[in-house]
């Protein structure tokens, strides 16, 4: 049996992280590929519920150290329910946010520092890390934007309110960037960097182009 493939998405909130993961499951599908899509925080019973308080507007009062702690709790779950047991079987997984989320909103953001991010990391997740990591950096001014648009056309039709961390001042997110920003200088064989105010079709091309390199890589045909 092949080994499993482990491919996450990163970027800020309206970076067209969830667009790029559907048109990359769609990808693989038409190779004769049936990937397993999830997504952080969330993609079990558990973490959905773990989703909703993190993300609803009314959690104001979460410390930065609680939200962090709520975050691998959510992981925990979601690589012995979901990751863990797929990769085992030999398929590919694609998540929508991984630990570099956590290294740059709570590690970043919150101003906690990446040691504590990464030492609970291979604590509670058993150090387990992406074969291939595709963070989509559009301009800062751009993610916000779409980020907020998208949210308050949530809320006018009566969605789940997952706005929490849109409601943060510009700051925050400058530092998500920046830490966003040294993980991919850190790690450059695992992080490819998606830039710019691309399209979707130009996004794709890009992300398709370092999917086919991972899987011949690999041993997996593209």
């Amino acid at each position: 049996m092949p080994r499993g493939v482990f491919i996450t998405l990163e970027g800020l909130d309206g970076s067209g992280k969830s667009t790029q993961i559907k048109r990359l499951a769609d990808w693989f599908h038409k190779r004769g590929l049936d990937p397993v899509l999830t997504r952080q925080p969330g993609g079990t019973p558990t973490g959905d519920r773990i989703r909703t308080l993190l993300l609803d507007s009314a959690s104001t009062a979460l410390s930065p150290v609680t939200e962090l702690a709520l975050m691998f709790a959510d992981r925990a779950q979601a690589i012995a329910e979901v990751i863990q047991p797929a990769l085992d079987a030999g398929r590919i997984v694609l998540c929508d946010r991984f630990t570099d989320s956590t290294e740059a909103y709570q590690g970043g953001g919150r101003e906690l520092g990446s040691a504590l991010v990464l030492d609970l990391h291979r604590l509670l997740c058993g150090n387990l890390r992406p074969d291939l990591t595709l963070l989509l950096l559009p301009s800062l001014e751009s993610s916000l934007e779409r980020a907020r648009r998208r949210n308050t056309r949530t809320a006018q039709h009566a969605g789940p309110d997952e706005s929490r961390f849109e409601q943060e001042q510009d700051a925050f997110y400058r530092r998500v960037w920046l830490k966003y920003s040294e993980i991919a200088a850190r790690e450059p064989g695992r992080v490819v960097q998606i830039e710019g105010n691309l399209s979707i079709d130009e996004a794709h091309e890009q992300i398709a182009e370092a999917v086919s390199e991972l899987l011949v890589a690999l041993g997996h045909h593209a």
